[in-house]
């Protein structure tokens, strides 16, 4: 089916348009999963909500701005991927599919993020990269059992003091930003594993040889006077990462880097809930 039909026929609210649209998925499918990417969808066939097993709802790379509240009846969704489609605000029927483990909203037009987003309280990673957020919302440091959170590509110039409350985060990518200085709240964070603040604007980094917890931290592309200090073993990536004594493989520029937990990949190869 070429795309420009799937766009016609997405936007169609028929029966049989949406049948044909979904490819004869009328049954809950054997592995709990249902992937409608790339389809062009303006809206979801809300007969998708109907499959009160889904386990696994991937959207992404849709023309999607709006949810339907039937979407509620999925209380066994653990992964819902809404990244490259058009939202401009985060549909509040999202916000009651308690089970979630990982939520992808990158690369839409979110400016902010509602405060239900508090119920999530299972939820361990979240993208929201690639979005138009000036400050990260206060109601994600609610998150208590957050692990990973990526929140590249926006216009963060800061973090909230609040952020330290999730001691279960051990990932945060914050490349692609306006931070001017390196934040403070994660002096504070012992616990965090990764750091990621390539491509910002800052032009000093504090010492964090101090959090005993890290593994690796990125710095590159900042208009930086000095490389952090880390504690041994700790991998630096960036300007003047030469000074670690740790040996590391080179090709070009880009540092072979190897982690007991790798980061997690990104939207185009989904992970699984933990």
């Amino acid at each position: 089916m070429g795309n420009s039909l799937k766009a016609i026929l997405a936007f169609l609210p028929s029966n049989k348009c949406q049948k044909y649209l979904l490819e004869d998925l009328e049954e809950m499918p054997v592995d709990k999963m249902v992937d409608l990417s790339g389809r062009q969808m303006r809206r979801l066939p809300v007969h998708i909500c109907s499959f009160r097993e889904l386990v696994k709802l991937y959207l992404s790379d849709n023309n999607l701005n709006y949810l339907p509240p039937e979407l509620e009846q999925l209380q066994n969704l653990q992964i819902l991927a809404l990244d490259f489609n058009n939202f401009k605000a985060l549909p509040l029927v999202v916000c009651t599919l308690k089970q979630l483990c990982i939520l992808y909203l990158g690369n839409n037009k979110l400016c902010s993020l509602p405060l239900e987003l508090r119920l999530l309280q299972n939820l361990k990673t979240l993208w929201i990269e690639s979005n138009c957020l000036q400050y990260l919302p206060e109601v994600v440091c609610e998150l208590s059992l957050l692990k990973t959170l990526h929140a590249g590509s926006n216009a963060l110039r800061s973090l909230p003091a609040q952020l330290q409350c999730l001691q279960e985060l051990r990932t945060i990518w914050l490349s692609g930003n306006l931070l001017a200085e390196f934040p403070p709240v994660l002096l504070d964070m012992p616990f965090l594993e990764v750091i990621d603040v390539d491509r910002n604007s800052i032009r000093f980094f504090p010492s964090l040889a101090h959090l005993p917890g890290l593994k690796l931290v990125i710095y590159d592309h900042n208009p930086c006077r000095n490389a952090p200090k880390v504690a041994k073993g700790v991998r630096r990536v960036g300007r003047w990462s030469e000074e670690t004594p740790e040996p590391r493989k080179r090709s070009g520029a880009v540092i072979e880097i190897t982690l007991d937990e790798k980061p997690l990949l990104p939207p185009a190869a989904k992970t699984e809930p933990e």
